[in-house]
């Protein structure tokens, strides 16, 4: 393929019907007004100066050489553009959406069809703006998302309250408060920016106010109907990463054209992501972008309707740079119909082939949980499941015989349980381990549940103590193998901080019977499919001024017994060498906990973001804190931003919101 001349416009203008502005940076082929193309929409917060350069920069100008407009677009009330943002998914935001397409589609340089693509954010909404099937949107291309808002995201996982609820609306805070860059906006920029900090809203208190599942979650949510997506989707995710259960889901009930492929990898694009294996990712979108936008014959069709990366099972660590693995080449049918061997909760603390009625008591100090790692690992660092060891001796286990044969898991472990609890409410977390010949634990697979959720999320029930309950719990989707001589374990806890927050009472349970339904696949010998050779375009043009870093301490304060996980990510600072702008950011979090006290629960972050270029330059600090009693959650919030050494803003933020998990 020859590859065109392009040029970047970096601050392209479309008004909303509403007269909004925003700001859009477009890549494509110098000679699109003679030989227009397809365009691809990104469509994000994240702020296309300031903050995905990096990754922009190895992607759309890939695409605009081949013969396509790569288009990023910062949403209303963030980066470059105009109005004030006031949640995630709104519907604003996705009308938003579609009328970029229509503009795009009307471009004398475009052909008429859009492609949309994006990762998390960006992956989220390329999924729900397609379910609203705009003329122009022909095919997507969703990356590490989830197709239900309530149950598989950063809220409300199996009920339980995600402490990533507060983290991450911590950084949307941060993200959110920063202004324009006066270069593009010119001398508004100010009036803009104090208008988005005035109105900057505090999204972890909004999502407190909907702690079940219902209209506010369903909304967004394409599992409430498949059938409403028409465009072809392809759909990638990673093991290492939050957002992996999506994939199965699209293929297994989409009737549009659907792909899935799943890596190694955390919370990345592929062609850059880690752990490797990376893939030549641009390539595969490039064939998905040309059969589906141009029409050609790429074999897209062809490919198997699920590339999923069996990773070979390692002594834990924190992290990896590479994982050792096949990749295996499988229709749905086929990942749907895998056999399940059915393993038994034996009262000898085995797994057995053979059902049997025990008694065995799950009561996990507060602090089980704290080789979990990070829900959503997405940086550089040691974020993923350390040596399971000290949560398992903190759990009800259960461990399988040697394995004779290596043993390739492949799909999403089912438990079923036969309990009763001594309150009215309480979680369990189950996990899937590999147990080495030496002891060492490593987590394959886990799953958490609110046990008031056991029917419905929409409409939770109280337990009665005493009162003997039935739950199936599904873990996350994985394909894992299990080597000969290594052994499976089964690790179930009443607590998994800081993951989720705690139940308002420490708990007992009593488990009664158990089983895990494990699916199976037949030994793969070598590689089913195969990927080219990672591929982008030229890096982005910067100078780093302060190297990232990071940290992640665990420590026990031996006079108080509280526990105290304190993360650092100091995410360096970098000078743009074309425009000039400099960026830097730190970000903290800090979790405590005392192991015998479920409200001593605290979560802390603080965030410092800055911009400058020559005698101009801002900074904000955003802190947040929330913590609980048995009736209540509260949070507690603070904003700062300052121009130079003159403080723009200082507001804070209090609100008691009331516990309705129950």
């Amino acid at each position: 393929m020859a590859l065109r001349e392009i040029k970047e416009l970096p601050d392209e203008g479309i008004i909303l019907s509403d007269g909004t502005r925003l700001s859009v940076r477009i890549w494509r082929p110098e000679d699109a007004g003679a030989n227009p193309v397809p365009a691809i929409l990104e469509f994000l917060p994240y702020r296309k100066r300031g903050g995905t350069e990096a990754r922009d920069a190895l992607t759309h100008p890939y695409f605009a050489r081949r013969g396509y407009a790569g288009v990023r677009v910062d949403m209303r009330g963030n980066g470059d553009s105009e109005g004030l943002m006031t949640d995630e998914y709104t519907q604003q935001e996705l009308d938003d959406a579609v009328e970029v397409i229509n503009w795009l589609a009307a471009q004398d340089w475009c052909t008429g069809a859009v492609g949309m693509m994006g990762i998390s954010w960006g992956g989220f909404n390329a999924l729900q703006v397609a379910a609203m099937q705009p003329d122009a949107l022909k095919a997507i291309i969703t990356l590490c998302s989830t197709v239900d808002r309530y149950a598989d995201d950063i809220h409300y996982k199996g009920g339980c309250l995600l402490n990533e609820n507060l983290g991450w609306g911590s950084t949307m805070w941060s993200y959110s408060s920063r202004p324009p860059d006066p270069a593009l906006v010119g001398d508004n920029w100010r009036d803009m920016w104090l208008a988005r900090l005035e109105a900057e809203p505090f999204l972890p208190d909004l999502w407190l106010q909907h702690q079940t599942r219902d209209a506010y979650w369903r909304h967004g949510s394409v599992c409430e109907d498949y059938s409403a997506i028409k465009a072809a989707t392809l759909a990638v995710g990673g093991w290492g990463d939050a957002y992996k259960n999506a994939v199965p889901a699209l293929v297994q009930n989409l009737s549009a054209p659907v792909k899935g492929i799943i890596g190694p990898w955390v919370h990345k694009y592929p062609h850059f992501a880690v752990p490797e294996p990376r893939i030549g990712f641009l390539q595969e979108a490039l064939r998905w972008w040309d059969r589906w936008l141009k029409g050609i014959a790429t074999g897209v069709e062809d490919d198997a309707d699920l590339r999923l990366y069996q990773m070979d099972g390692l002594r834990p660590a924190a992290w990896y740079d590479h994982r050792p693995g096949r990749w295996l080449a499988m229709s749905g049918e086929e990942y749907n119909g895998l056999d399940a061997t059915s393993l038994h909760f034996d009262p000898s603390g085995a797994l057995s082939d053979t059902p049997t009625s025990i008694n065995a008591l799950i009561a996990s100090p507060q602090h089980t949980g704290a080789a979990a790692g990070e829900y959503c690992a997405i940086w550089l660092g040691p974020e993923m499941p350390s040596d399971q060891r000290q949560d398992d001796a903190l759990s009800c286990c259960f461990d399988g015989e040697e394995a004779k044969a290596d043993m390739d898991i492949t799909g999403a472990p089912v438990v079923h349980l036969r309990l009763k609890s001594d309150k009215p409410q309480a979680q369990i977390a189950v996990r899937l381990c590999h147990v080495h010949p030496d002891g060492a634990s490593s987590r394959i697979t886990y799953g958490v549940l609110n046990l008031s959720h056991r029917d419905s999320h929409a409409d939770p029930k109280p337990l009665v103590p005493g009162e003997e309950i039935v739950v199936k719990l599904a873990l996350d989707h994985i394909t894992y193998r299990l080597p000969r001589g290594h052994r499976l374990r089964v690790a179930i806890s009443s607590a998994y901080w800081p993951l989720i927050w705690p139940s308002p009472e420490a708990t007992s349970l009593t488990l009664l019977e158990g089983r895990m339904e494990l699916p199976l696949r037949d030994r793969a010998e070598g590689d089913e499919c195969s990927f080219a050779s990672p591929d982008a375009d030229n890096a982005w043009p910067a100078r780093n001024l302060r190297p990232a870093k990071n940290s992640r301490v665990n420590q026990t304060d031996m006079a108080t017994g509280m526990v105290t996980l304190t993360i650092e990510d100091d995410f360096g600072e970098n000078e743009d060498l074309d425009h000039g702008l400099i960026t830097g950011a730190v970000a903290r979090e800090v979790w405590d906990i005392h192991p015998d006290d479920p409200l001593s629960a605290r979560g802390r972050t603080h965030w410092t973001k800055t911009m400058k270029r020559g005698d101009w330059s801002i900074r904000t600090e955003t802190r947040a804190e929330m913590w609980s009693d048995s009736q209540s959650f509260y949070l507690k919030a603070r904003l700062q931003a300052w121009e130079g050494k003159k403080l723009v803003i200082d507001s804070e933020f209090n609100k008691k919101r009331d516990r309705v998990e129950i």
